[in-house]
Formats: structure tokens, C-alpha cells, sequence
């Protein structure tokens, strides 16, 4: 299968196939080809999209390597199995499928063998990788067997590192559950289908080398790892020093330092002093100039490096010209063709398009024309995060319209809305300008609460929002944070979507008529307000309840909004920090000062309880009217004791690190507990689909699925309110009925390439079969019990633990943070 475009690889990929990269000594495709040649196969059918001739009329029919070729060129994309399927016809005894695009040197005759003594359908070839996350899991039973698929999974959906190579034997008759011509894939069709019907489905966990040529860090690690032996290739040339491989004639200047290992192609010239450091690869007739400096470095077919020039860890493409006392920096990558004047500087991780020139003395710190920064992916746990004005740049959020807006139709019209920092401003203006010149509306919410941004999006039928604040957590951070049409948290579809045309730089550009028009959006706080207190249907026993509270705004901008509504339902307020600032991001110990002034002032005041409400206005933190700070989850289980006393059945949705006692207390209240994955997206996307009567985090957010799908702290206030009027009972009296239980939590540091590995190992343990494995793996001890959740952005487990003490939750905890070095050392 060679019909890869690769764009991750641009701008490499820009003139070729992704299966034509070169690694070392020939493209990526021909060292496939060499393997399949060394295991006997006689004949190779390659499927074509992408820059088919380029394929074609480098390998021909394959007579000039021995290995007789033909083709299948795709009109339109049909998918892995569907492109397959289109050559069934020439395939009429067991056969296997391979990536072009992926360097191995797996032992394919074993992996015939092994399909062969179990009478396979289908073997899958399994591989284990440090992290998984890109790829699709794949668990077997201990002979083999197939027992489940996890296409792409997240962090605590991963229960294995073994991961789906793309290598497949199969038999014919397994692609003939579908018609030539369907769209279909093997990992999310074809294999699913024979694991339903019981065929005969195995997978062989493979040694030796295997790596997908994803991305431009992937590509450089490959080609390093045949330079150093780390795959069996054939020869790569001869070599004539120790570590230093050339093929066919070279010249290379007696007073050259050469420290390999380093391949040097035929006809490449290597002048006077100049110095060359491997793993670095440069290929036929380069030239590389006296005085001139490589080291771990890529050069590509017929390029210069000029006089006193310096290249550290970059790619050079084709028929480049680096001119004298040019600098690359590490990670920097020039594309064909393409011209750097004299003593121009390429800074770190720049990527220059085929066929520009950089003028002399340049200093290039921003791709040309566009490109990316070098970040593996733009979306984490918060949406897009980063350093203001250091990853997050006007530019770059510019470049991020542009790619989202280019992932809707044109005359579509998206909500947007921010903080009142100024650094949000900034990016949230940028960001405007990429989203209009892409012909898209913009409807202007300027500084309002993220639940008040969420309802406006859902309401006026947008296809789409957003929010740009400063972290909560650290002031020089800033989140932007997407919401779709039903103001969820986008999905991974849509992120992967906007990644890729970001990365890309595939951006719409629209004439000047179709520009997208910006408008102030109208109505906003008016239509949250008549909704907000038409879902509050006690507001006589409200009023009658005579509240006094004390309400914390964090200098945000709820400030601007709840103390109308809350005069509405007659409730006395007294507000703390309700003055909007820039001021919007504090210290964990800041918090727990301004929650003990907090109690202090409720305490003092006589007050019916005191309440923070975060800067975005989505979580709440409260201590009751004696003066005690409420713990998140203690809260929590007081909510989901009023909430089913008022809806007797209810059911409450909580995240998997929640406490046990919760279903205890819901039962005895004629309720139930659902368990949820941990993350928001996961939470809101079960409010959305399921409407309990609430869905809580256990850190302080709460959705009210009957309002909208969203955390929402300002209706979370009104809705403690009525619970507590209907009641007739002062919070502490609930705080004090709650259910006695100990957790504890502790962060366990985990480098990426061990987590997969880890987590794997601990779901291979007995104890994790008896148990549901919603979120990361559980283990239950008798009525105790301990989560390992792996962080989705972060090289550490989370690890979560309740038990009859306090004193033995932290043993639990501490005992698996111990657990998992162990499982970590033995993995590595």
C-alpha cells in the first residue's frame, strides 16, 4: 500500500509520495520491497493515489530490482481494505499486505508460518511501541487470538503497548464481505466483522525493527537507526572507514573529519577542513564545501553546503543551495529546490517550502511561507494551550483560525468570546482575522462567563465557539477552548481535522465579497437570564427562605451577570473580588487563602454559606454558614443526596475517581450512580447523550443537563439555592450527614516512552479482569480500591485510592507509585 500523501512530512512531501521519502541510501518503498524480496515473495501489486507516477516510473515493472510490480491507481480514496480489495482479482492464494511508507525488518516468513499453523483468515502483525496513542491497540488472548480493538484510544483507554503494524496475511476470501468498489477499512471494517462473525482472527507480536515514517522526527530517528545498524538492510554501501559507508565514487579531501556513522552517495565532493558528524546521511552529488560543518543532519540528491556553513540535526532537500556561513538549527528543514543566501540563519524547527530563497543575511525565525512550529499536536486537555507570546503568538493563533475555520463550510457563522485579559485580546483578534479570511461570520460575545459563551453558541444554532482565557492555573498560559454546535468540547474527529490542515497549511482563501463579516453578538446575558431563572421553579420558597451568601468572583466575569439573577430569586448577596481584572490566574496556595477569608467572612457575617466561582464562571467551591471549607467530592456527595431527594430515581453521573459511598447514598435516596470517564469532553458528552439529572467532575463542576451540556457555576448557585429551600435544612446539617470515606491521590511521574508499556503490564494482571475498566485500570481490594489514570498530556499516572482510612488510602496510593517504577524499570 503506497498511496500515502504524508503530510506530516512536509514540507519533504510536497514533490513526492509519502513511500518515496529517502531513508539513507533509497527511498522507503525500496527498502520494502527489499524485504519482501528477501523472504521469498515473487510478485508485488502496489496501490496507488497520491503522485502515483512518481512510484511508476521510478520502480517500473520491477525488472530493474527483481521483483516483478504492477499497480492499482485509486480515482477516489476507498480506504485501506478497499483499496486492496480492488486487485482481489490477482490475488488467489494467501497473501500479505504491507505499508510502503513504514521502515522494518520484521521476519515475514514467520509471520506466514504462524497464519499458516493456525489456520488464519486474517493474522494480524503486532508490535509494541511506547506510546500507543497513535496507533490502533490490539489485545489477543495467550495463543493469539484476537479478543478486542481500541482504533487510536486515549490515555486511559490504553490497555495494552501492542499496536497494529499495518502487516497483514490474509486469504482472499476474508475481503470478499465487501464489493470492489466499497469504501472500507481492515482496522475499523474488515477486522471488527471477523471478530463478530468467531473467523479465525490471530495476531503475531513481532521482533526486530518497525517504525511508521510518520513525521519529521520519526524520519530523522529512522534514517539514524540504519546508519547505526538498529535494522537489518541490505548494504548500504561499502564501508571504508569505521562507521563510514559510500557508494560508488566519492572524493573526500584528506584534511575532512569524518565521524561516522555516515553514509556519503556516490559522486558527493567533501572539501578542505570540512566536518562531518553521524548519524548523518548525505546522499549522490552533494557538495559540501571547505570549512563546512554537518552533523546529524540529512542531506538530499545533488544539494550544496556552502563555505564555513553549519547544519545541526536538519533535512536539506533536493537540489538545495545553502550559500557560505549559512546556520540551520536544530530541526530546521529546507525543502527542494530552494536557495539560503549568505550567512542566513535558519532558527530551530522552521520548516522553508520547495522552491523559496531566503535573502543573504536572514535571520528566518517563522516558516516560509507558512508552517508549523514543530508541535506534534495543537489540542491537550484544555483545548489549545501555551506561553503567551512564546507558543501562542498572534501569528500562530492567525494560522489556527485559518485552519478551523477552513474545517466548516464557507458562510458558516461561530461564536467567539474571552477573558478580560489583554493577552486574550490579542490572540482573540488574531484569531478573528484567520476565521473571516476564510470566509466565515463571526459573532462577537466579547467578554462574557464560558457557560453564558456555550449557551449563546447553542441558542442562535452557530456551528461552532470559542473561549480564550488565561490559565486558571498559571498567568502566562492562555487556553483556547473550542465548543461545537451543541457548545461540547469538540471532538477528536474535528481536532484531528483542524491539526491537519494547520500542519498542512491547507487554508480556504476567499475573494474580498465572500470575507466573513464580524458582528457584535446581541442578547447574550438577556437570553441566559429569561432561560436561567425559567429552569428555577421555587422561587417563592426561595424568597421566603430569606438566603444571605457570600459569593467569591475570583475578579471575573460572572461578576457582571449572577448578582442580577441572584436579586431576582431575593437572595441577599454579599460579593468578595467581584471587580473584573486581568488578575485572573492564582497559585494553589492563593486559592486556599481567599477559601479560609471566605469562611471567615460567611462564618462572621451569619451567612447561609459562601461560594468561589471561578474566573471562566463554570466551577463552584463552597464552605457552609459555620465556617468549614467543603471538600470537592464531600460537596459532591451532598449534591447528589439533595438532587435525587427532589427527583426520586435520579440519576447522577460522576467521573470513575469518584468515591464508592456515592452509590451507597444514592441507593438509600431511590437513586443510581453512573460512571463516567474522566475527562470534560467525556462528562459533557454524557449529559448531552444521556440527560441524568446531574453530572459533576468532583473538583468543583457541575452540569445541569435539563439547562445545557455544560459546566455552569453561576445555575449551579441557583439550583443549591432551591435544593437547599426545599430542604428546609442549613447545608452543614448535609455536610455533616455525608457518608464518611478517605482518598487520597498522588501524581507518579512516567516518561512517554514507558507509560504504554506500563499500562499494558498493569491490565495484564489478574485483578484488572475482575473489575470494569472504564477509565485507566482499577484494582478493587475488598470494599478498597486503587485507579491508575495516565494523564493525556503529561509523562505521569494519576493514581487515586479509597480505602476504610485515610492512613491506608495513602499506603495504597504510595504502594502503587512504588508499583509502577517497578513495572517501568522492568518494561524498559
Amino acid at each position: 500500500m503506497a498511496g500515502g500523501e504524508g503530510s506530516r512530512l512536509r514540507p519533504l512531501t510536497i514533490n513526492r509520495p509519502k513511500p518515496m521519502v529517502a531513508i539513507v541510501n533509497k527511498p522507503c518503498l525500496g527498502h520494502i520491497f527489499d524485504l519482501v524480496k528477501r523472504h521469498g515473495f515473487t510478485e508485488a501489486v502496489v496501490t496507488l493515489q497520491y503522485l502515483a507516477n512518481v512510484i511508476q516510473d521510478s520502480f517500473g515493472n520491477g525488472t530493474a530490482i527483481g521483483l516483478p510490480i504492477s499497480y492499482s491507481v485509486e480515482e477516489s480514496p476507498l480506504g485501506t481494505g478497499g483499496s486492496v480489495r480492488q486487485v482481489l482479482d490477482r490475488l488467489d492464494e494467501t497473501f500479505i499486505v504491507i505499508s510502503g511508507d513504514a521502515l522494518t525488518d520484521i521476519d515475514l516468513s514467520a509471520v506466514v508460518r504462524f497464519h499458516k499453523e493456525k489456520k488464519a483468515i486474517a493474522t494480524l502483525t503486532l508490535y509494541r511501541v511506547p506510546n500507543p496513542l497513535e496507533y490502533g491497540v490490539v489485545i489477543t488472548e495467550s495463543d493469539g487470538k484476537i479478543k478486542q480493538f481500541l482504533e487510536k484510544p486515549s490515555w486511559g483507554e490504553v490497555f495494552s503497548d501492542t499496536i497494529n503494524t499495518g502487516i497483514y496475511v490474509l486469504e482472499p476470501e476474508a475481503l470478499r464481505r465487501f464489493e470492489k468498489g466499497q469504501n472500507f477499512d481492515f482496522s475499523k471494517d474488515l477486522f471488527p466483522q471477523l471478530l463478530s462473525e468467531g473467523a479465525p482472527i490471530y495476531g503475531y507480536i513481532a521482533d526486530g525493527y518497525w517504525t511508521d515514517v510518520g513525521n519529521i522526527g520519526e524520519y530523522m530517528r529512522a534514517n539514524h537507526d540504519v546508519l547505526q545498524g538498529k535494522v537489518r538492510t541490505e548494504p548500504i554501501g561499502d564501508e571504508i572507514r569505521l562507521g563510514v559507508f559510500v557508494d560508488g565514487d566519492v572524493e573526500i579531501d584528506r584534511t575532512a573529519v569524518i565521524e561516522g556513522p555516515v553514509y556519503i552517495g556516490k559522486g558527493t565532493k567533501i572539501g578542505q577542513k570540512a566536518r562531518i558528524v553521524g548519524p548523518t546521511t548525505i546522499r549522490s552529488y552533494g557538495v559540501v564545501d571547505a570549512n563546512a560543518s554537518i552533523d546529524r543532519s540529512i542531506v538530499w540528491r545533488n544539494s550544496y553546503i556552502g563555505d564555513y556553513s553549519e547544519v545541526h540535526g536538519s533535512i536539506v532537500g533536493r537540489q538545495c543551495s545553502l550559500k557560505s556561513r549559512v546556520i540551520l538549527e536544530e530541526g530546521s528543514v529546507i525543502g527542494d529546490h530552494s536557495v539560503v543566501g549568505e550567512g542566513a540563519r535558519v532558527r530551530s524547527g522552521v520548516k522553508v517550502w520547495p522552491d523559496k530563497q531566503i535573502e543573504a543575511g536572514a535571520v528566518l525565525s517563522s516558516s516560509l511561507i507558512w508552517g508549523s512550529q514543530g508541535r506534534r499536536a495543537l489540542f491537550g486537555r484544555f483545548g489549545v494551550t501555551g506561553l503567551v507570546n512564546i507558543d501562542l503568538t498572534a501569528q500562530f493563533a492567525a494560522r489556527l483560525g485559518a485552519a478551523w475555520g477552513s474545517s466548516m463550510a464557507q458562510g458558516s457563522t461561530v461564536t467567539m468570546n474571552r477573558d478580560q485579559h489583554r493577552a486574550s485580546r490579542m490572540l482573540k483578534r488574531s484569531l478573528m482575522g484567520g476565521l473571516v479570511g476564510t470566509g466565515v461570520h463571526v459573532a462577537d460575545l466579547l467578554e462574557v462567563p464560558i457557560p453564558l459563551g456555550r449557551f449563546h453558541t447553542r441558542r442562535t444554532q452557530a456551528v461552532g465557539g470559542t473561549h480564550i482565557r488565561i490559565s486558571p492555573f498559571d498567568d502566562r498560559v492562555v487556553d483556547i477552548k473550542f465548543y461545537d454546535a451543541e457548545a461540547l468540547d469538540i471532538g477528536k474527529a474535528l481536532e484531528r481535522r483542524i491539526e491537519q490542515s494547520f500542519f498542512r497549511e491547507d487554508f480556504r482563501s476567499v475573494t474580498v465579497t465572500d470575507i466573513g463579516r464580524i458582528a457584535n453578538a446581541t442578547r447574550v446575558g438577556e437570553a441566559y437570564a429569561e432561560a436561567y431563572l425559567a429552569l428555577i421553579k421555587r422561587r417563592r420558597e426561595i424568597e421566603e427562605a430569606q438566603f444571605k451568601i457570600v459569593v467569591n468572583y475570583s475578579q471575573g466575569t460572572s461578576s457582571l451577570y449572577l448578582p442580577q439573577l441572584l436579586e431576582e430569586l431575593g437572595v441577599d448577596v454579599i460579593a468578595i473580588n467581584a471587580t473584573v481584572s486581568e488578575t485572573v490566574g492564582r497559585s494553589f496556595e492563593m486559592f486556599q487563602s481567599q477559601m479560609r477569608e471566605l469562611a471567615a467572612i460567611t462564618a462572621t457575617l451569619h451567612a447561609h454559606f459562601g461560594v468561589t466561582i471561578d474566573a471562566g464562571g463554570e466551577k463552584v467551591f463552597l464552605v457552609d454558614e459555620r465556617g468549614r471549607v467543603i471538600h470537592d467530592l464531600a460537596f459532591l456527595a451532598v449534591m447528589t443526596r439533595l438532587v435525587i431527594a427532589d427527583q426520586p430515581g435520579a440519576t447522577v453521573s460522576v467521573p470513575v475517581y469518584a468515591p464508592q459511598v456515592l452509590e451507597r447514598l444514592a441507593e438509600e435516596a431511590g437513586g443510581r450512580v453512573q460512571r463516567a470517564r474522566a475527562s470534560a469532553e467525556a462528562l459533557m458528552q454524557i449529559a448531552q447523550r444521556d440527560t441524568p439529572a446531574l453530572v459533576a467532575d468532583g473538583r468543583g463542576g457541575f452540569i445541569w443537563p435539563s439547562f445545557h451540556a455544560a459546566f455552569d457555576g453561576l445555575l449551579t448557585v441557583a439550583k443549591l439555592l432551591e435544593l437547599l429551600s426545599l430542604a428546609k435544612r442549613p447545608l452543614s446539617s448535609f455536610v455533616d450527614a455525608a457518608p464518611e470515606f478517605h482518598m487520597a491521590r498522588l501524581k507518579v511521574d512516567c516518561p512517554w516512552e514507558d507509560k504504554g508499556r506500563v499500562m499494558r503490564l498493569l491490565a495484564e494482571e489478574p485483578r484488572t479482569a475482575a473489575t470494569k475498566q472504564v477509565d485507566g485500570v482499577k484494582h478493587v481490594y475488598d470494599g478498597e480500591w486503587v485507579l491508575v489514570l495516565p494523564e493525556s498530556d503529561a509523562p505521569r499516572f494519576d493514581v487515586w485510592a479509597e480505602a476504610r482510612s485515610e492512613g491506608k488510602a495513602w499506603e495504597l496510593v504510595q504502594g502503587y507509585a512504588q508499583r509502577l517504577e517497578t513495572l517501568r524499570q522492568g518494561a524498559a
